[in-house]
């Protein structure tokens, strides 16, 4: 809708409020400021938020939400009929979709809301009532800023944008890291978490830099390394442990995302790609150097953080992660394990 066409809503009357983000990690962690946000001008009203399965433990337990809808990541489609025709009987106020991907604009569809606010997004418009751009025309937003900005169209107020901000974690959750720290005599030393997974091949740093990066931090006098990373990292893991010639500690699969970001919050640092567990690690306060490649730290650097940010200046960035055009991934590939632990010695020293 163009400024003229957008209906004046009143935030007082906002009840009950439905949020989608369905995924991923980062992503999900990146709606948090918004959520701070919109409880902080309207604590009288009710927060309900859909999001995926596998990344339900980000927002369940946020004391600003008042209930979380899960979804299985591969819902079949009776199943998703149930679901709808039950958030169906539930009127909400208003909608912001974070997300607009096809599975959650469709939920934005169907659900019933007086408001509906989301993303300028082709063919998807007609579904919202409100539709704001992702990319200001001389520059970008912030994926925060993005969020914060469907907020700001409800007619809210933000004047301080919030932190980042994960749900507490449970006893056996502090417990369990608690027992970890313990265990491996990590209490005094400078613990560096090194994220060694990459999400797709655009942003894979390469089995040879982390190992390089993982020996030239372990072989300084009181550091110890953590490679950590999900089930799908353990090919990673091998081939990493198969190259190195210092010993670490391995987390590779071992964490929830509460545990990970409780692990952090101990830890001197955390190193690895624009990830989703860099954004836990800006969550938990912990310093970052960050390798950013087809992605830009504009859109997605880590919010509000301590952070050293590597990038190279090439011409095809940012790209859409479909091709690489050189073919050899360069623009993450080409930084080199030495510049990043020079980086890292500024934390570690």
């Amino acid at each position: 809708m163009s400024r003229k066409e957008r209906p004046r809503i009143e935030p007082s009357t906002l009840n009950r409020i439905l949020l989608i983000r369905l995924r991923r990690i980062g992503d999900v962690v990146m709606t948090t400021p918004a959520i701070t946000a919109l409880k902080k001008s309207l604590p009288h009203a009710s927060l309900t938020y859909i999001v995926e399965e596998p990344y339900r433990r980000l927002v369940e337990g946020n004391p600003r939400l008042d209930r979380v809808i899960s979804l299985p990541p591969d819902q079949g489609f009776i199943d998703f009929l149930r679901f709808i025709r039950r958030l169906r009987r539930e009127n909400y106020d208003a909608l912001i979709d974070f997300h607009g991907g096809p599975r959650a604009s469709r939920i934005a569809f169907l659900a019933r809301a007086r408001v509906k606010v989301g993303y300028e997004l082709k063919y998807k418009n007609f579904i919202y009532y409100i539709r704001l751009p992702r990319s200001r025309k001389d520059g970008y937003f912030h994926s925060v800023e993005n969020h914060l900005n469907l907020v700001k169209a409800l007619g809210i107020a933000v004047s301080e944008p919030p932190p980042v901000e994960l749900p507490p974690a449970r006893p056996e959750e502090k417990e369990r890291i608690d027992a970890y720290w313990i265990e491996n005599d990590l209490e005094g030393k400078k613990t560096v978490v090194l994220h060694i997974g990459a999400g797709n091949a655009f942003r894979d740093w390469g089995a040879g830099n982390l190992a390089a990066l993982s020996d030239l931090l372990a072989g300084r006098s009181g550091v110890r390394v953590i490679l950590a990373g999900s089930a799908g990292d353990k090919a990673r893991e091998k081939e990493i442990l198969g190259a190195i010639r210092r010993p670490v500690l391995l987390l590779v699969a071992d964490l929830n995302l509460i545990e990970l970001r409780e692990l952090l919050g101990r830890a001197a640092l955390f190193v690895g790609p624009d990830s989703g567990p860099m954004h836990i690690a800006a969550a938990a306060g912990t310093p970052i150097v960050a390798l950013f490649g087809p992605t830009l730290p504009e859109n997605f650097g880590p919010w509000q953080a301590e952070a050293t940010l590597i990038a190279k200046d090439l011409d095809c960035r940012p790209c859409r992660q479909k091709r690489c055009i050189t073919e050899d991934f360069r623009c993450l590939r080409s930084i080199r394990p030495e510049e990043v632990y020079a980086a890292c010695l500024s934390y570690l020293n």
